[in-house]
């Protein structure tokens, strides 16, 4: 803990008290010094709830009212951005990341990336960040109520998309190899669980699908096992949206891509319009918001939540901290 410059928001910033910020997986590899991302030292904090405190003469916010934000900045000028897919840029520069995150008493943010839900609570204003990379994940899968959608993974990612393909009206199957994750996965909308260290991932698949496999399938592990199995398993005509990272080379058949002719796309972060999305999904109450949260602590104790983490990564789920 220590003391930082007060923030000067400039034109079209907003100033803001930070109410709650949640922990990631990033900010679990940038506190082991695994992040190749992130650079030292760094104020984490990506997943963000807030309040306004000074809305600067910016006409859509007032005083006192509860937002969460955008914590993505981009260059404006590279391929990915002018092809209007901004969360891709070359130069992405994330909150906690490439730049100071929000685990502080306040920040100043453009207005722009800043969301606002009178019906959303704190902790649910905290998770619309981490479930909109579920929601991108569900439009890079291009994902409708016609379709069967796989899950591998069901950590807090997995959950996101599991939640959100549900909210498409998407019949969902989660796959993991922690029954408890599975139960969650089945309140937060999946129809099918499959626990593939203790059943067939093929046979269950082809069951439940009437033998075609699933439209779309998402992995949100990065093992080069999932990554082929997403391949392998996936109908003829299928997508599939790798959003976990393989740390090992991956070897694939080749053939599976040709003939079945799939869409594979990658998924990373997060547009406006996934954000809006997410906060719909969360406003229509269907997510076990009292099933998300494992651990609330004070800011004081952040750093000791992070090493608990790290020390037992099985034993806890998301970690909301209160500023």
């Amino acid at each position: 803990m220590e003391d930082i410059a007060e923030p000067n928001p400039g034109p079209g910033e907003v100033l803001l008290r930070v109410r709650m910020i949640g922990f990631c997986g990033t900010d679990l590899s940038s506190f082991k010094g695994s992040n190749a991302m992130v650079s030292y030292p760094r104020v984490p904090g990506h997943e963000i709830a807030a309040t306004v405190e000074d809305p600067r003469g910016v006409p859509e916010f007032f005083a006192g009212q509860d937002v969460t934000l955008m914590p993505y900045a981009n260059c404006g000028e590279c391929a990915a951005c002018a092809a209007g897919r901004p969360n891709a840029c070359r130069d992405n520069r994330t909150m906690g990341v490439q730049r100071e995150g929000a685990l502080t008493e306040r920040i100043a943010v453009p207005a722009a990336k800043i969301f606002a839900s009178p019906a959303l609570s704190i902790r649910e204003l905290c998770l619309v960040e981490p479930f909109s990379i579920g929601a991108h994940a569900c439009s890079r899968g291009a994902v409708t109520s016609a379709d069967a959608v796989a899950v591998f993974g069901c950590g807090g990612v997995g959950l996101g998309v599991v939640a959100m393909a549900a909210f498409r009206g998407a019949e969902v199957i989660a796959v993991d190899v922690d029954d408890e994750k599975l139960a969650l996965a089945r309140r937060c909308g999946a129809s099918h669980a499959v626990n593939s260290a203790k059943e067939s991932l093929h046979e269950r698949l082809r069951e439940i699908t009437g033998g075609h496999g699933p439209n779309v399938i998402v992995e949100a592990i990065g093992l080069p096992e999932t990554f082929r199995a997403a391949v392998e398993e996936a109908a003829p005509a299928g997508r599939v949206v790798y959003l976990g990272f393989a740390r090992d080379p991956v070897t694939y058949d080749t053939r599976q891509f040709v003939l079945k002719e799939l869409d594979v796309r990658g998924s990373r972060n997060a547009l406006p319009a996934d954000f809006a999305e997410t906060i719909r999904m969360l406003e229509s109450r269907k997510y076990p918001l009292e099933s998300a949260v494992g651990l609330t602590v004070p800011i004081e104790e952040a750093g000791e939540a992070l090493a608990a983490w790290s020390a037992n990564p099985s034993r806890f789920r998301k970690i909301h901290v209160q500023v």
